[in-house]
């Protein structure tokens, strides 16, 4: 990785416990319109839409199998940024949407969420 990876839910899934609904993740949502408003940051990070179902190998790839939870930002590297929720493999990981738009104005200077 060069750039920090964020792991998306893509939108318009299925879940099985919910028959005949499709779905959108809220807290990814909030993260796409912070990167909506921002348009700059998808310069800095490389954004990876993933499906619903688990297991989400390319998350497991990058973050481990503990860490399928998302949104989720995976640095390039280890971070001593106070947004860090965990590690895996020498990548500092940024979980959930709050920490991730922290994350970005902390690291990117945007604004802060208020």
């Amino acid at each position: 990785m060069s750039k920090p990876t964020l792991f998306l839910l893509q939108p318009g899934f299925d879940d099985e416990k919910q028959p005949g609904k499709t779905f959108f993740c809220p807290a990814g949502t909030f993260i796409e319109g912070v990167l909506a408003v921002y348009p700059q940051l998808k310069d800095q990070i490389e954004v990876r839409r993933v499906p619903f179902p688990r297991p989400r190998q390319a998350v497991i790839a990058a973050a481990g199998e503990a860490n399928q939870s998302l949104p989720l930002l995976v640095l390039d590297g280890q971070s001593d940024s106070s947004q860090v929720t965990g590690e895996h493999e020498g990548h500092s990981l940024v979980a959930g949407k709050e920490a991730i738009a922290a994350y970005f104005a902390e690291t990117y200077g945007i604004d802060w969420s208020h």
